[in-house]
Formats: C-alpha cells, sequence, structure tokens
C-alpha cells in the first residue's frame, strides 16, 4: 500500500495477544477499534473472568466492544464503517466469516500458539507439552474462513524446556509472537492485494488440538516417566494432573493433584507395578518403564506440599498407590470416577 500508515482493528481476549497488541500500539499504525468476546455469564462469587485485552486497551485509552458475534450482521457493518485496512485476530476465539474478513482491503490475520499446520484449535500450547515434542513455536497466517488454516506470513521457532509447564510456555510464546506479528504486518504493507502472499500449509501435517477438559486430567500411570511428567506439566494451569491416593493401611482413598515430578533415570522398569510407590528419596512412584518422584501434590481440600511431607503425613502402608478409581486400588490406565 502506499500508505504506510494502517488503521487496524484489533481482536483478542486472552493474555497471550496482550504483548503483540502493545507493540503494535507503540508503533507507526493507528489501532481504530479493539474487539474482545463478550464477558460470560457470571456463576461465582469470584465475579467474572479476566479480560486482559479488555484491561490493556483501557490502559491504552482505547475503545472496546464485546460484539455476541462477530460475523452477525450488525457488527460486520460496525466494522465496515471504521474503514480498516487490516484485521488484527490472536486469543479472540470466534472464527471469521468471508464477510467479516472482507471489510478490511488486506484481510486479517492470526498470531498462533504452534508452528502450524500442526494443532491447530483452542489448546495448541497444551497439546504441544502433553504430547512430549521438544520444540514449539508461533506462526502468523493470513487468515481464511478454515479454521487456523491460512498461508504462512511469518514463524518462530523455539525449544520446550525439560520444566516448563503450559502456562510457562504460552507466556514465554506470546512474547516469542511480537516480533512475527509485526513482520507479517511489514508484508502486507508491500503486498499488491493480488498476487499470492506467503506459505501455503502442508495439509498432509495437520494435527488437531482441541480444548481441554478435566477428565483429560486424570493420570495414566502405565505411561513412562517422561510422559507422565509431560502430561503434569501440561495439564497446568489448568485443569491439573490428578490421581486417586490409597494409603494401603486402612485409610480412605483420596483425590490429588499432582503438581510436579522428576523422572528418576537411575531406576530400572520393573520395580513394581504403575502407579504403586516404590522406595526411594521422597515420594516414589512407579511408572509404565521406570520410577518418578512426586515433588509437589495436592490432596483435596489442602494446601499443596512435598511429597515427603505428604508421605509423612499419610503413612502409607506396603500395598500403597496411585490409582485410577477412587472406589478400588486398580491401577493404570484411566478409567472409573473423576
Amino acid at each position: 500500500m502506499a500508505d504506510s500508515k494502517l488503521r487496524l482493528v484489533l481482536m483478542g481476549t486472552g493474555p497471550f495477544a496482550v504483548p503483540s497488541f502493545d507493540r503494535i500500539a507503540d508503533g507507526p499504525h493507528e489501532i481504530v477499534q479493539v474487539i474482545v468476546r463478550p464477558l460470560p455469564p457470571v456463576k461465582s462469587r469470584g465475579g467474572p473472568p479476566p479480560q486482559p485485552v479488555a484491561d490493556w486497551a483501557e490502559k491504552r485509552s482505547l475503545t472496546v466492544i464485546r460484539p455476541d458475534s462477530i460475523n452477525d450482521d450488525e457488527t460486520v457493518q460496525q466494522l465496515r464503517s471504521l474503514r480498516p485496512d487490516l484485521l488484527v485476530v490472536c486469543d479472540y476465539g470466534q472464527i471469521l466469516k468471508p464477510a467479516a474478513l472482507e471489510t478490511a482491503p488486506l484481510g486479517g490475520i492470526n498470531l498462533h500458539g504452534s508452528l502450524l499446520p500442526k494443532y491447530r484449535g483452542a489448546a495448541p500450547v497444551q497439546r504441544a507439552v502433553l504430547s512430549g515434542d521438544r520444540e514449539t513455536g508461533v506462526t502468523v497466517i493470513h487468515m481464511t474462513p478454515r479454521l487456523d488454516g491460512g498461508p504462512i506470513l511469518a514463524r518462530r521457532v523455539t525449544e520446550i524446556r525439560d520444566d516448563e509447564t503450559a502456562g510457562q510456555l504460552e507466556q514465554r510464546l506470546s512474547t516469542i509472537g511480537v516480533d512475527a506479528t509485526v513482520e507479517a504486518i511489514d508484508r502486507l504493507l508491500d503486498w499488491d492485494q493480488e498476487s499470492v502472499i506467503g506459505d501455503p500449509q502442508d495439509s498432509s501435517l495437520v494435527s488437531k488440538a482441541p480444548r481441554l477438559s478435566k477428565a483429560e486430567a486424570q493420570i495414566d500411570w502405565q505411561q513412562s516417566s517422561r510422559m507422565i511428567d509431560c502430561h503434569v506439566r501440561g495439564m497446568q494451569p489448568w485443569p491439573v494432573a490428578f490421581s486417586f491416593f490409597h494409603p494401603g493401611n486402612g485409610g480412605k482413598p483420596v483425590r490429588v493433584q499432582i503438581r510436579q515430578v522428576t523422572p528418576m533415570s537411575d531406576n530400572g522398569p520393573g520395580q513394581s507395578q504403575p502407579g504403586h510407590l516404590v522406595s526411594g528419596e521422597g515420594l516414589c512412584v512407579a511408572s509404565g518403564d521406570g520410577v518418578l518422584r512426586i515433588d509437589q501434590i495436592q490432596p483435596a481440600g489442602k494446601k499443596p506440599m512435598t511429597g515427603a511431607a505428604f508421605a509423612n503425613g499419610y503413612q502409607p502402608g506396603p500395598d500403597a498407590c496411585f490409582a485410577a478409581t477412587c472406589g478400588d486400588a486398580a491401577v493404570g490406565g484411566k478409567g472409573g470416577t473423576t
């Protein structure tokens, strides 16, 4: 475009968008509107959930709207009236249909928390950690009506650290995404709006990243120590990995959240049935291929504690184990009640 100053509409709700939006606000372009998802009904005394983008926009003195649907006729008309050059979308939560995308001559771009076409969907960061991936990154695409399916304008790659939770990785990726977002906007400045722009995604490499559920958080002790560690890290900050502890001393089973574990590479497989406690420093449990140590655990209704403190408090018997159900001491795979 001849004019290097674009009129931008920013669409986002969660914290992943804030670093990139903040950089855009410090740049040469004009932000003509910020759009966030509507506030959900309040179901608890804690009030409505936080809306980081709305809070950020208020601090920047930018106007915010919360349409029920970005694609309804009234909202599309409102978008047209703003005369945007480009729509910038990140962590928004609604798919833009053609009518909404066509309100801007340059269309829209979206910052996504994975190396597309891998992990299309709502939980790309969590799914990368849960899958045991060694690297991930961010991708900025030129948007199409197909979910996360547009051509790639920019990307950044990073390693997943061995001690990194999904929440920590997501925060780091949001920062890594800043330069990628700026690069994508700069590419569109020189676009003639007719020629092909960006690199097409390889459809044979597509994988899905659906939103997490509470039931998925249950630990399968038959997995390897590393994959259980990935599971524990991938389920944070929500819904948090859990299991049922059977003390083996006549005590009642207790539901526990497990927040940090360490795979113990110096212990070989076959010491005990997966889920059963084994000897070792702290609270050690047999996995499908060896042993891991539980470093932080939280019994239902209590505060988080170290594994050693948990063992001291519950005084486990010789048959103590972490089980798949509350009603019996069957260990290993998922199943039963949660």
